[in-house]
């Protein structure tokens, strides 16, 4: 099981959104940022307070979330009537 001692939940901060160490830095905001900046260190450099570890679990809190999500889109495009008409039997 996956410890997020990193992560925090406080309902009367960001509306109750998951946070980094209690900061007003929302996982999801973190999560954006490292697709803006694929290299850590621009990330780093960019974002001073977070250390390597805030951004592990930030993703770490967010993949099943992606999971769940890529297989809905693989159902969805199995099913879609342009990729049926494309299948051979």
């Amino acid at each position: 099981m996956e410890r997020f001692d990193r992560i925090t939940w406080n309902p009367n901060q960001m509306n109750g959104q998951p946070c980094i160490r209690g900061m007003r830095l929302t996982v999801r905001r973190v999560v954006e940022a490292v697709s803006e900046y694929p290299d850590r260190a621009d990330l780093l450099r960019n974002y001073p307070e977070l250390e390597p570890e805030d951004v592990r679990q930030a993703l770490a809190l967010q993949r099943p979330i992606w999971k769940t999500a890529r297989r809905k889109l693989r159902r969805r495009e199995r099913d879609s009537p342009c990729t049926r008409s494309r299948r051979t039997p």
